[in-house]
């Protein structure tokens, strides 16, 4: 976003929009123009943001979200009387949220000598929300994961394309682009995630995702760690189940698609269709590692799942160019994948399961 003048004051400007549109009750608010945000803009139920021809870009050195649900980190936005519904963002023309300058806040700093936690780096954050749809959009530069979304349910994510940091640090200092596999250790932005699912969230379509992510393009993870601990919402079901995910085409440094529960938490109909791993394309990255990947070797949570915990998958339609093209681990029943194929000396299954 070079040789771009942005303007300052973005998340007043924008909130001011949506209280006016509140107001006069035409629950829209359309944004042009390129803003500068330094705080979490709040988006109310139902409600649709419009952004066209528009590029909101995180301020530099802040600690914060973009996009947040209104009720989200409130008291009231951890039970069933604080859900939000029926909240939309959508894209026309162009439509970028970008999280500008890394802020140097990791999942190694976080919550640490006065830093906020690592979710605060999201440009997209819902927590409990029933019914929204998020489209026709760019993330660039996210300081994380770019959307994220943790007890949400009846959802759309379509028609979005991703472009995450590719910088690297060499041993000299030196800052240079295009991520190395051998030099994992000197990419500058770890863990820039797509679209992540996590506990407690169902009944989602995910299709048509684009672009280069340096972690996880899409990742449905169902745990239980501090982050939906704090944001779980007592009278809601945790389990992460009903999605459908289709036409996947993105360079993931790790993985395109990945499922991952354990520790009590259910992951279950899950429906993969159309995964194609395009990292050969790409500038910003050599080769990544799975197109599919379910499970885990490496405990996250309290303990690895049952095959009571992790059932009704389906994988159709894949082809992959990474290390492997399917990587299973840990317990599963109701496994189903077919149409599955291997490009670029990628070998085609992984397999960790316990039998």
């Amino acid at each position: 976003m070079k040789n771009i003048e942005f303007s300052k004051g973005g998340s007043a400007y924008i909130s001011s929009k949506i209280e006016d549109a509140v107001k006069d009750q035409s629950r829209t608010a359309t944004i042009s123009g390129n803003w500068e945000i330094e705080e979490a803009i709040r988006l109310p139920s139902n409600f649709t943001m419009i952004l066209e021809n528009a590029c909101l870009r995180m301020a530099d050195g802040v600690y914060s979200n973009m996009f947040v649900n209104e009720h989200h980190g409130t008291d009231i936005g951890s039970t069933v009387d604080g859900t939000d519904r029926n909240i939309n963002l959508i894209g026309r023309g162009t439509a970028i949220l970008d999280g500008g300058k890394y802020n140097g806040l990791s999942e190694k700093n976080h919550s640490k000598d006065g830093l906020p936690p690592i979710w605060k780096n999201n440009l997209l954050l819902f927590t409990n929300v029933e019914g929204f749809k998020v489209s026709d959009i760019s993330c660039r530069n996210q300081r994380w994961w770019a959307l994220n979304f943790i007890y949400c349910s009846n959802g759309y994510l379509g028609n979005i394309d991703f472009c995450a940091n590719d910088t690297g640090i060499d041993e000299n200092g030196n800052e240079y682009h295009g991520l190395k596999r051998a030099k994992y250790n000197e990419v500058l932005v770890k863990n820039a995630d797509g679209i992540d699912l996590r506990q407690g969230c169902h009944d989602i379509l995910i299709e048509n995702i684009t672009g280069f992510t340096e972690d996880d393009s899409v990742a449905l993870t169902a745990l239980n760690c501090e982050m939906e601990q704090i944001f779980s919402v007592r009278g809601l079901p945790s389990d992460l189940c009903n999605v459908e995910i289709r036409n996947i085409r993105t360079a993931a440094y790790c993985t395109n698609v990945r499922l991952l529960n354990q520790g009590d938490i259910k992951l279950h109909d899950i429906m993969i269709d159309g995964v194609y791993d395009m990292s050969s394309d790409s500038p910003y990255m050599d080769k990544g590692l799975y197109a599919v990947r379910i499970g885990d070797t490496q405990l996250y949570g309290t303990r690895h799942a049952t095959d009571d915990e992790t059932y009704n998958i389906t994988v159709k339609n894949v082809c992959g160019g990474g290390e492997y093209v399917i990587s299973l681990a840990g317990a599963m029943k109701n496994l189903a994948c077919f149409g599955i194929e291997a490009k670029d000396g990628a070998k085609m299954l992984k397999d960790n399961r316990m039998i």
